[in-house]
């Protein structure tokens, strides 16, 4: 605990002066560098069930989709009177996710085809690889995208970091004082119904004071709040699978006291897509 709480406290400052002060750019490439380390990680685990991916071809592609989520925060929409819309790249450069992962499938097809490996090997290695960059890399890289939304990019980065915090730090202590009712004791036997309870309470919390910081609706933030809560609580439970499948407590050992770097972005990994997406319908202010 002692080394939980040390390293906390050296990282989160850190990482909440670069959400605030940084500049895009180096956001999008501090998130990319998170991916790729959580996803030799991941690999890591494959390698310990005989899966092993194709690792190389896989991170360069994961350059390339953060690459291509920080672009599209370069083109400017500015729409008119009468259903006209405008729409003009702020600068040079911009690509879109789904040539990405286009290369990235033609990419794996070449290495199957070419790769010295056994062919038996093949279809493991592909699952593997696709496995790590639609499970790790994508929803990932929306922190990206939220980062890039006018006005209120920097406030909902923070927004979902603090939701994941303190859901955490909240889940632990009502599970250990008061966790009866075990949530999923083949993935993970010390979490509990009412530690998820005090999780999801933890994100509320922090949607409130963010409504009155933000000026958004404070319901409408709750919604969103609880919802990637629950979808955070979520990837917490799929890498425990991922880590029981490959026997072992922690995916690495990066971070004293919290594992490896996938250890502490799990939750984040599928939070941050449904802030994205749910800040889209719900609570985006009109043209």
């Amino acid at each position: 605990m002692l080394l939980r709480i040390l390293t906390a406290v050296v990282l989160i400052p850190i990482v909440v002066a670069l959400v605030w002060w940084g500049p895009h750019a180096v956001l999008a490439a501090v998130a990319a560098i998170v991916a790729i380390l959580a996803l030799v990680e991941f690999f890591e685990l494959g390698n310990r069930v005989g899966m092993r991916a194709y690792q190389k071809w896989t991170l360069v592609c994961v350059a390339g989709l953060f690459y291509a989520q920080f672009s599209q925060g370069l083109v400017e929409t500015r729409t008119f009177g009468e259903g006209i819309s405008l729409v003009r790249s702020a600068q040079g450069g911009i690509l879109s996710v789904e040539p990405i992962l286009l290369i990235f499938v033609f990419g794996c097809v070449a290495i199957g085809l070419l790769t010295r490996r056994p062919l038996h090997d093949v279809p493991s290695s592909m699952a593997v690889s696709a496995a790590g960059l639609l499970f790790v890399a994508i929803p990932f890289s929306y922190l990206v995208r939220l980062n890039d939304i006018p006005q209120l990019g920097r406030q909902l980065v923070l927004f979902t970091l603090c939701l994941v915090w303190l859901g955490d730090i909240l889940a632990y202590f009502v599970g250990r004082g008061f966790g009866r009712v075990p949530m999923a004791p083949a993935l993970s036997p010390k979490k509990t119904w009412e530690g998820g309870l005090g999780n999801i309470l933890g994100s509320l919390l922090v949607a409130v004071v963010f409504a009155r910081w933000m000026q958004v609706d404070v319901i409408t933030l709750m919604v969103i709040a609880g919802v990637a809560n629950i979808a955070g609580q979520a990837g917490d439970l799929i890498e425990s699978a991922y880590k029981r499948a490959a026997a072992v407590k922690d995916s690495g050992k990066l971070l004293p006291g919290h594992g490896g770097v996938l250890d502490r972005v799990d939750s984040l990994i599928l939070a941050a897509p449904v802030v994205w997406v749910l800040y889209q319908w719900l609570a985006k202010p009109g043209p």
